[in-house]
């Protein structure tokens, strides 16, 4: 995946913005954890800076956006990071395990490098409660392919924990569902480069147009209006934390 980054990675420092809430329960998750690798980790955000950690990420792209100052970052993939057995207390990996080529090499490697604990941040495929799959339905047969099922998860972490992580509707990590309370956004072109999903589908262009449509007429507001009265929702996103024993 590192070549789908280089491509649409651009503008990921502007749009995909550490959401404080989503960063103080990442935050909560690694516990007294002393050191920390954040695998694909991306332009950095919610990466730790109050405890030593090391970050990993395939994309020259994505390190050329890491604020200066930021955590050390080393150039390599998740199946093959470049550390000994347990080298660090937690292994953190955030909305990236569905874009590894091998995910079940990478999921191994997360436990082996790790001492005490494993967190990922990830999803469980969005089905039918998310109106954008109306507009995008391809993406629902896209989280088929790359969502990594429990089942998969559990093979290496038995008995993990989940807790699920809201999507706050001014979300400032401009994510897939990041922009559920603002249909608007995902109108804007340079909202759309920093959300992978938009790279891995055909026919974009045809639902960004039927979403214009229905914004202009009225017909979104008419179906999904009761939205704007939420503040928040569970639209499938979700903390899996391993204990290794």
């Amino acid at each position: 995946m590192a070549e789908v980054y280089d491509e649409i990675g651009i503008g990921y420092r502007r749009f995909r913005m550490a959401d404080p809430r989503i960063q103080a329960q990442i935050t909560s998750s690694l516990a007294d954890a002393e050191s920390v690798l954040n695998v694909g980790a991306g332009t950095g955000s919610y990466e730790p800076l109050d405890r030593p950690t090391v970050a990993v990420e395939p994309s020259a792209i994505m390190i050329s956006q890491r604020p200066a100052g930021l955590n050390p970052v080393v150039r390599a993939v998740a199946e093959a990071l470049p550390f000994d057995d347990h080298s660090f207390d937690t292994a953190l990996a955030l909305l990236t395990v569905h874009h590894w080529p091998n995910r079940q090499a990478g999921l191994e490697e997360l436990r082996r490098v790790a001492s005490r604990s494993v967190v990922i941040l990830t999803h469980d495929g969005f089905h039918d409660s998310f109106w954008l799959m109306d507009y995008f339905p391809e993406i629902l047969e896209l989280d088929e392919r790359i969502m990594p099922p429990d089942s998969e998860l559990a093979g290496v972490f038995p008995g993990f924990e989940e807790v699920r992580v809201p999507i706050p509707a001014d979300c400032t990590d401009g994510f897939l569902a990041a922009y559920w309370r603002r249909p608007e956004c995902y109108l804007d072109p340079e909202v759309r480069q920093a959300i992978s999903a938009f790279a891995m589908i055909e026919h974009v262009d045809e639902g960004v147009e039927r979403l214009r449509r229905d914004l202009q007429s009225g017909a979104w507001q008419q179906n999904y209006g009761a939205l704007m009265n939420a503040d928040s929702m569970d639209l499938g996103y979700k903390l899996v934390i391993a204990q290794l024993p």
